[in-house]
């Protein structure tokens, strides 16, 4: 049975009570979780019912019991249920396994003669069995004939049923006496207490579980499998419906938690500007906007808590889906189109450093209605908007804020707490400019028109777009990642942000939530030289004098660490906003990243093969000194830094919170600084150091020795040990074995079996003490696919190559991660990783 058969009304009332803040689900075990059978020893759950109530018990607000007439330990030992399932045992009667230690004496006494008494009946009719609780006793007639099982249970009702100091409790085929009070209701309402739930739903089947049903009230929802009287509300067939019932009532709870209307993340689109970015929805809502910079508080956090966390919204007052979102060719503008109606965002270029201003043009022939709800500092403050003449004051911030919007007229509701505006619009008659400024308090008109602003802007990235070496594969997509690595690029302190975004889940509802908003030495130095590799120079040479201001900061480069702020301090501590419910539900939401305070030994590697590439880019277009005295200094410090540290054990380039081990990769990365060292010296003309050839040796035999494992057929994750990582593949990549060693294209087999799971690769499998998954990271496949071409297998290398642009959402962008079997983004948005390995993968083919 699917969901779709159950009754109507009943899908109804799952609907309404999975939006209950807390939720106990609770059902009986025999004829219910599991079908009545011959042996009660083998009455198994059906999985469905089992699956489902255990995902419920996981949710948050949610508790998942089981209340059955069968003793705990046996409870426990026949269902198998997860430990997330609270068992109760013997009608209500037990609640731990301990439990028979707590029953006096006299009631011992009383059982071992009711034991004696259901013995004697059981053994004078063939099929009739004795169940002994530690509580209770119990006469099953199930397996007998019909007159026989009659008897039996008359000569029970005569006699030892009416023993003073005995609860009797029938059901089918079933007698129980016991010495302590038993209700299935009385054990409803302790769990209901206990867990302070606000609804209840209960499946049962007997008349046991009538006590039970007898308990519901208000919004409780009632379910009894099979016919015969009950106080149930509901009512199913089988016992096969319970699991579908659950598994509704999952899928429904799950989605109200999670979010509704989380947008796919692949679907979200970037809006920048030099120093800012923003994130559109599909349906053109502002769902993400921090100010002043990047990595600051959140001003629009929709992304992470819904429209509570504040929103920009712009939509037709006719309902209707939008029928396109794109780009303006070779800028940051984004169009989003429905029938008659049309919004253009862009970040406007001419503001003054510190503040942020977001530009919305509303155009066509149908009316819009504008909901405007900033909360700034995640939502965090208390916000009062007053109507001005030609716009909107917020206030209750600590920095001020504006939305400019003559001609407008707006109303202010209140839920209480937060105030919101909204207005309707009808741009008929001319266009409908709304002008978001954070950093002031100014409404009146800009010095430059709104189309003059727009026009410089678009020309600062088409300019720049039209002076790239693009690849010949897939150009169009090639471009959008260009950009939007520049996009990424913060032009005031050179720094380059690893992500737009916090918090967007690896899994969803998982706790794998990360802050992407800060410059990681690694990842910047990657996304800079796929800028230089696609003939863009600017952004390197920022980055390399955003280092140098860096190691002006610290004793000296071995004490790098492995990001900071835009601005180059050091990052607070990793906090989480309670407030917010996350992405699709996925908590803790945070903000900071504590890898800060981790050893990362790779890092020295990018930076130098960064200037590396920069010299070579430089020596191409003819200039007078392609390696500059100051890139040099910083080609000596990294190296300096290896000499002192790579043969320490580190956290890798995955930032794992666990044991540092000595990581193969960040080894690899120690042995690119020096080798990348000696290659500049040989170019052009500078002095290695004496001992650079020596250590560069001693990395390289240390690595191919220690890295690889005969047991796993494979170079490993770290030394000495089994388990496979996506980034030991460098070992080739990066030139430190010949790619023609059988033993990288080893590894490259071992990682396609063991990490490749149709269009993306994992990182790895092994435990990194965290709770839940992952999905697969787009840099990983890329790295796959530069793997398959050094080893010949070039048809594998295109198919995946293929698959990795399938991934990209329809304006282009791609998050961190991929999930193959939900085929959905999971991560932070856009992560330049995944658009410097799509960049490098088209490189590579053409």
């Amino acid at each position: 049975m699917s969901a779709q058969d159950l009754p109507v009304e009943l899908r109804r009332r799952l609907v309404s009570i999975a939006r209950t803040p807390r939720l106990l689900v609770a059902s009986d075990y025999d004829g219910t979780m599991a079908p009545i059978v011959s042996d009660p020893s083998k009455a198994f759950p059906h999985a469905d019912a089992v699956r489902a109530l255990r995902a419920l018990a996981i949710l948050p607000g949610t508790t998942s019991a089981v209340i059955s007439g069968r003793a705990l330990r046996d409870l426990a030992m026949l269902s198998r249920l997860p430990v997330e399932v609270q068992l109760v045992g013997s009608h209500g009667s037990e609640f731990d396994v301990g439990f028979v230690h707590e029953i006096s004496d006299d009631a011992r006494r009383l059982l071992r003669e009711l034991t004696a008494e259901l013995q004697a009946v059981a053994a004078d009719g063939p099929g009739v069995d004795v169940e002994v609780k530690p509580a209770s006793a119990a006469l099953h007639v199930r397996n007998a004939a019909p007159d026989v099982a009659e008897d039996a249970l008359a000569r029970v009702r005569d006699g030892a049923a009416k023993w003073n100091g005995v609860q009797v409790t029938e059901g089918k085929a079933v007698i129980e006496l016991a010495v302590i009070v038993t209700d299935k209701g009385e054990a409803l309402d302790i769990l209901r207490h206990r867990e302070g739930a606000s609804a209840t739903v209960f499946f049962g089947d007997d008349v046991t579980d009538e006590k039970a049903f007898a308990r519901l009230q208000g919004p409780d929802v009632g379910i009894k499998v099979g016919d015969g009287e009950s106080l149930a509300e509901f009512r199913i067939d089988r016992t096969e419906d319970v699991g579908a019932a659950l598994a509704f009532l999952l899928e429904e709870r799950r989605t109200w938690l999670h979010g509704e209307s989380a947008p796919q993340i692949e679907r979200l689109t970037m809006l920048a500007n030099p120093r800012t970015v923003a994130l559109l929805t599909p349906d053109a809502t502002v769902t993400w906007l921090c100010h002043p910079e990047p990595d600051s508080a959140a001003v629009f956090a929709h992304l992470l808590g819904g429209v509570g966390a504040g929103h920009f919204t712009v939509e037709p007052l006719r309902p209707g889906l939008p029928l396109s979102q794109s780009y303006v060719d070779g800028t940051m503008t984004v169009q989003t189109r429905w029938a008659s109606l049309q919004v253009t965002d862009y970040l406007p270029h001419d503001v003054p450093q510190g503040h942020t201003e977001l530009t919305r043009v509303i155009t066509g022939r149908a009316k819009a209605g504008v909901t405007f709800a900033p909360r700034p500092e995640f939502g965090q403050v208390q916000v009062h908007l007053e109507v001005e003449e030609n716009g909107l004051q917020v206030y209750g911030t600590n920095d001020p804020v504006v939305l400019r919007s003559p001609g407008v007229e707006w109303e202010i509701t209140s839920d209480g707490i937060q105030q919101t505006a909204h207005a309707v619009v009808d741009p008929s008659n001319g266009p409908i400019v709304l002008e978001l400024r954070c950093g002031t308090t100014d409404l009146g008109p800009s010095a430059v028109p709104e189309a003059e602003r727009r026009s410089t802007s678009e020309a600062y990235w088409q300019d720049w777009a039209d002076g790239l070496e693009l690849p010949s594969r897939k150009t169009g997509l090639m471009k959008r990642s260009a950009l939007t690595l520049r996009g990424l690029v913060h032009a005031d302190s050179g720094a380059i942000l690893a992500a737009a975004t916090t918090s967007l889940p690896e899994e969803l509802g998982g706790v794998r939530n990360w802050d992407y908003r800060y410059c990681w030495l690694r990842d910047a130095s990657m996304t800079a030289s796929a800028l230089v590799a696609l003939g863009s120079v600017g952004e390197a040479e920022g980055l390399l004098e955003w280092v140098h201001r860096v190691l002006e900061t610290i004793p000296g480069p071995e004490r790098l660490h492995p990001l900071y702020t835009i601005h180059g301090t050091n990052l607070p501590p990793e906090a989480v906003i309670d407030s917010l419910p996350g992405y699709g539900g996925s908590r803790p939401v945070r903000v900071g990243n504590a890898a800060n305070s981790q050893v990362q030994l790779d890092v020295f590697g990018p930076i130098v093969e960064l200037i590396a590439d920069l010299a070579q880019a430089r020596k191409k277009k003819g200039a007078a000194e392609p390696l500059t005295d100051r890139d040099w200094d910083l080609v000596l410090a990294m190296v300096s830094a290896v000499q002192r540290r790579w043969a320490e054990p580190d956290n890798g380039i995955w930032e794992i919170r666990g044991t540092p081990r000595h990581h193969v990769y960040s080894k690899v990365m120690c042995w690119v600084t020096v080798d990348r060292a000696l290659a500049l010296a040989a170019d052009f003309g500078r002095v290695p150091g004496a001992d650079w050839e020596a250590l560069r040796r001693e990395i390289s035999d240390e690595v191919k020795d220690r890295g690889w494992s005969d047991r796993a057929g494979s170079y490993t994750a770290a030394y000495e040990g089994t388990d496979l990582d996506a980034a030991t593949l460098h070992i080739g990549l990066s030139g430190l074995i010949d790619p023609s060693d059988p033993r990288f294209a080893a590894t490259v087999t071992a990682t396609e079996a063991e990490l490749r799971s149709g269009a993306t690769v994992y990182r790895y499998h092994h435990d990194d003490g965290l709770p839940g998954g992952e999905g697969g990271f787009h840099l990983c496949a890329a790295w796959l696919v530069e793997a398959y071409l050094l080893v010949g297998q070039r048809a594998d290398a295109e198919a995946l190559f293929a698959q990795l642009v399938d991934a990209a959402g329809p304006t282009g962008l791609l998050a961190e991660e991929y999930d193959p079997v939900a085929e959905r983004s999971l991560g932070n948005h856009p992560q330049a990783y995944s658009h410097i390995g799509l960049l490098r993968c088209a490189q590579l083919l053409s």
